[in-house]
């Protein structure tokens, strides 16, 4: 039987979501903590990817785990997991659907503060006097649902299939005491690093190291920079996994950390 997990997890003493050699990933504590219980190894494939010390409000993965359980499997779950892993739902599915292949829309949001806060330091990227040029950021946030090919905010575009992504909508917020900024994109995939590279190019923007005009350059020839700075990793955070036959709400509130940062009375620039 196929089950998806929903879960969410602070990414800050990991090392991504995938396993890796000799260093502490999400999918491993999950993968260990689910085989510890069952008594079976068990393999998990995630719904996407994220970097080191990024976070996920919502995140799915599944499982294929042959016999029944005769015990509270997401109560003992969550009983050993970290308190920066929880896991909200197990879902029995019919068939054999993919949580990475089968998403349909993934959507992200990327914080920003422009102050020291010892609150924010690990949930949102701290980039001080970052909001001096709002209009023209919002110029450039705007020219993205309107290109595919994402080449040019792609870290390493030779090593995919191809770099196009089909943005359904990207917007910029503020609160309203106007120190911090929200970066929200959604689309149906997206490339190694790509939403961290297009922050930081943002950030040139309101920096005025970057004209609006030069960042629509790179959208439509796909050049890619001789310098990609991606964004701090921190302020980034999966918040939204859609599939054609699960659309489950994220949930908000599964931590203080991030309600300090997710709460902010947010209004579009």
């Amino acid at each position: 039987m196929r089950y998806f997990f929903h879960i969410a997890y602070q990414g800050t003493h990991y090392h991504g979501w995938q396993k890796h050699p000799g260093m502490r990933s999400v999918q491993e504590v999950l993968e260990t903590a689910i085989s510890r219980l069952l008594k079976k190894q068990v393999a998990i494939v995630g719904c996407g990817r994220t970097d080191a010390s990024v976070h996920a409000g919502q995140f799915f993965f599944h499982a294929d785990i042959e016999d029944e359980w005769d015990f509270d499997l997401l109560f003992r779950l969550n009983k050993i997991l970290p308190d920066d892993i929880a896991i909200f739902d197990i879902i029995p599915m019919q068939g054999l659907p993919h949580a990475r292949f089968d998403a349909i829309q993934r959507s992200y949001d990327y914080y920003i503060h422009n102050y020291k806060d010892p609150f924010l330091s690990q949930f949102s990227a701290l980039y001080p006097d970052s909001l001096p040029r709002l209009e023209q950021m919002k110029a450039a946030v705007a020219l993205l649902p309107l290109y595919t090919d994402y080449r040019a905010f792609c870290k390493c575009p030779d090593k995919v299939d191809h770099t196009l992504c089909y943005v359904s909508s990207a917007g910029l917020f503020i609160n309203t005491e106007g120190t911090r900024l929200r970066f929200h994109i959604s689309a149906n995939r997206f490339l190694s690093k790509m939403i961290r590279i297009i922050m930081g190019r943002l950030l040139d923007i309101g920096a005025g190291k970057m004209s609006v005009d030069e960042f629509e350059h790179y959208l439509a020839n796909g050049e890619t920079p001789k310098i990609i700075i991606p964004a701090h990793p921190q302020g980034l955070y999966l918040s939204k996994v859609t599939y054609p036959y699960l659309d489950i709400p994220a949930i908000t509130s599964y931590s203080a950390g991030f309600q300090h940062v997710i709460s902010a009375d947010w209004q579009a620039v």
